[in-house]
C-alpha cells in the first residue's frame, strides 16, 4: 500500500470519528465539507435513511379507518362496541393488564370527553384496516367488526364506503371486508413474517384514538409471542407506538410490506407502554385466503383440551427426556380423540410422524390436517409410549370461544385427612359432596378442601376444589389412600399429582417438599 493511500485512509477514519463526536453534541455531521455517513450492518440500503417518507407515502394511502354500527342501544363515541350478550370472551389466564384495544378505550372517548354521535346514528367503534386487493378487499381484526351490522371504511383521500359484506375468524382475530363498487384501490403487499428478525425496523399505521393516518416507528422486539388472547396465535412484539384504534392496521417493514396486523397491547394504563402485539403476516395471510375463498375457516379437530409441558421437573416425572410435548387435560365424549383411545393425562409427543414441541405446534398440525384423514398419534401414558390412530373431523364453530376461566369455589369442609407437610386437607368424594363441588356423579378420587397459603402444595399451584386422582401414577379413590401414598412418595424428586377440576380438565402438578 503506497503512502498516499495510507494518508487517504487515515483521513477518512479520522473524519468519521470526529463526525461521531459532533453528532453526539447535536452539531451538524459535516467535516471539512464532506458529510459523514454512518454504516449499519445488515441494512438493505447503503446508508441509514434520514426519513421514512418514501415508505410512508407508499403505505398510508392503503390504510383505512373503520367505523362499525350495530343494533345495540345508543352509546357515546369512543365507547367499546360489544357483541352477542354484550360481553367479550377472554380466555382463562390472560393478565388484567393485557387487553384488546377497544377494551382499553375510556368510556368517555378521547381527551375531550364523551360526545354524542352525529345525525342520530347508532353506536360505533373505531378501528383500522388496509387494502389487500385493488378490487376492494380490506384486512382487519375480527374484534374490530365483532357484533357489527355494517361498517364504514374511510380512506385518507376522503373516499367512503359502507359495507355489510365482511367475514371473520375470531379464533385468530382476522377479518376481511369487501367493498362494493371499489376499483383500482392502492393495495399493500403481504410480506414474509418468518424472515423478519428481532431488531428490524418497522412502522405501525392506523387510527389510534380516532386520529386517522397516524404513523409511528420502532423495531421488532420479539417473535412468536403466545399471549393466550386467541386460540391460534403467532404475535410479533414491537415497540412502535400503537394505541386503542390501531387495531387492524398494518405493521410494515422498510420495503412497505405488511409483516403484521396490529392487534393488542400489553399495558397497565390502557395506553402505549412500549409493548405492542401484531399478528404475524404469514398466519394472517393463511386465514385471509380462506376467508376470501370460502367465507369461513375449516379446521381439523381432536376433541381435547391441552397444556404445554414446560417444567423440567414435570417432564422428569413423566419419563420424558426433555420438557417437550403436550399434556391432554380433557378428552371430550364422542370426539375423535376419545374414539381413538386418548386419555386425560396422556402426553402427546408426536402426531402424523412429526415430533411435537408444544401446544401451538399440535394445534397447527391438527388444524391444517385434511378432514377425514387418519393421523397417527404417539402419546406417553404412565411413562410408557402408546401408538394410536384417529380420524380428523371438522372443528365445531364455537370450540375454544366460550370456555370460562374462573377458579372453582372452595367446597364445604367435611371429615377427611390432613397432609401437614404439604399443607393439604383432603376429603372423601361422596355423592353429595361431589355434586356440591360441581363434579359428575361417579367421579372418584380425594377432594382437596383446603390448601394452606405458602405451603409446598400452594407453591406448586394446587388449589381447593379439585379432585386428586393419582399420586405418582397410582390411582386414589379416597382421602385415606391419597394421604398414605403422599406420605410414602419420594420427596427428593417431588410428587407427581394428577388432579381434575369441575370443568373436566385434568392437570399434572409436581409438589416439592420445602
Amino acid at each position: 500500500m503506497n503512502r498516499a493511500m495510507k494518508v487517504k485512509m487515515s483521513l477518512a477514519f479520522g473524519a468519521g470519528a470526529l463526525a461521531t463526536g459532533l453528532l453526539g453534541m447535536g452539531l451538524p455531521g459535516w467535516v471539512g465539507g464532506v458529510r459523514a455517513t454512518p454504516v449499519f450492518v445488515g441494512e438493505s440500503d447503503s446508508h441509514d435513511p434520514i426519513s421514512y417518507r418514501d415508505v410512508v407515502k407508499k403505505v398510508v394511502p392503503s390504510v383505512v379507518s373503520i367505523e362499525t354500527k350495530s343494533k345495540a342501544q345508543p352509546r357515546m363515541r369512543g365507547m367499546m362496541p360489544r357483541g352477542g350478550n354484550g360481553n367479550r370472551v377472554i380466555p382463562p389466564g390472560v393478565p388484567d393488564e393485557l387487553k384488546r384495544f377497544f377494551e382499553q378505550l375510556p368510556e368517555g372517548g378521547g381527551q375531550g370527553g364523551p360526545s354524542p354521535m352525529p345525525d342520530g346514528e347508532g353506536p360505533q367503534g373505531v378501528g383500522s384496516g388496509f387494502v389487500i386487493d385493488s378490487r376492494g378487499t380490506i384486512l382487519t381484526n375480527a374484534h374490530v367488526v365483532d357484533g357489527a351490522e355494517e361498517v364504514t371504511v374511510r380512506f385518507q383521500d376522503g373516499r367512503k364506503f359502507v359495507s355489510r359484506d365482511f367475514k371473520s375468524d375470531p379464533k385468530t382475530d382476522i377479518a376481511v371486508i369487501r367493498l362494493s363498487g371499489a376499483d383500482n384501490l392502492p393495495a399493500l403487499p403481504m410480506g414474509n413474517s418468518d424472515t423478519a428478525e428481532v431488531g428490524d425496523r418497522v412502522l405501525a399505521v392506523g387510527a389510534p384514538l380516532g386520529l386517522a393516518g397516524t404513523v409511528t416507528h420502532g423495531i421488532i422486539s420479539h417473535k412468536g409471542r403466545n399471549m393466550r388472547l386467541n386460540m391460534y396465535e403467532d404475535f410479533l412484539q414491537t415497540d412502535a407506538a400503537i394505541n386503542p384504534g390501531n387495531s387492524g392496521g398494518p405493521l410494515v417493514n422498510m420495503r412497505g410490506e405488511v409483516i403484521g396486523v396490529n392487534s393488542a397491547i400489553k399495558s397497565r394504563t390502557g395506553g402505549f407502554q412500549g409493548i405492542g402485539l401484531a399478528i404475524a403476516s404469514n398466519l394472517a395471510t393463511k386465514i385471509k385466503d380462506k376467508l376470501v375463498k370460502d367465507g369461513v375457516v375449516k379446521r381439523g379437530y381432536l376433541g381435547v383440551q391441552i397444556r404445554d409441558i414446560d417444567d423440567p421437573a414435570l417432564a422428569s416425572k413423566l419419563n420424558l427426556k426433555e420438557p417437550k410435548g403436550v399434556l391432554i387435560t380433557q378428552v371430550f365424549d364422542q370426539g375423535p380423540a376419545a374414539q381413538a383411545g386418548v386419555q386425560p393425562g396422556d402426553v402427546v409427543v408426536a402426531i402424523g410422524g412429526k415430533s411435537i414441541r408444544d401446544g401451538r405446534e399440535l394445534q397447527t398440525l391438527v388444524a391444517d390436517a385434511k378432514l377425514g384423514t387418519n393421523l397417527g398419534i404417539q402419546v406417553v401414558r404412565d411413562g410408557s409410549p402408546v401408538d394410536l390412530s384417529l380420524k380428523v373431523v371438522e372443528q365445531p364453530k364455537q370450540y375454544g370461544l366460550t370456555r370460562g376461566g374462573e377458579e372453582s369455589p372452595a367446597p364445604e369442609k367435611s371429615e377427611g385427612a390432613k397432609v401437614e407437610s404439604l399443607g393439604l386437607e383432603l376429603s372423601d368424594l361422596s355423592g353429595d359432596l361431589a355434586e356440591k363441588a360441581g363434579f359428575r356423579k361417579g367421579t372418584k378420587g380425594a377432594l382437596v378442601t383446603r390448601v394452606e397459603s405458602g405451603s409446598a402444595a400452594y407453591k406448586a399451584g394446587l388449589r381447593s376444589g379439585v379432585v386428586l386422582q393419582k399420586v405418582d401414577g397410582k390411582p386414589v379413590t379416597d382421602a385415606a389412600t391419597a394421604t398414605e401414598r403422599l406420605g410414602a412418595s419420594l420427596q427428593a424428586k417431588g410428587i407427581l399429582l394428577q388432579v381434575l377440576n369441575p370443568e373436566g380438565d385434568v392437570n399434572l402438578v409436581v409438589i416439592r417438599k420445602d
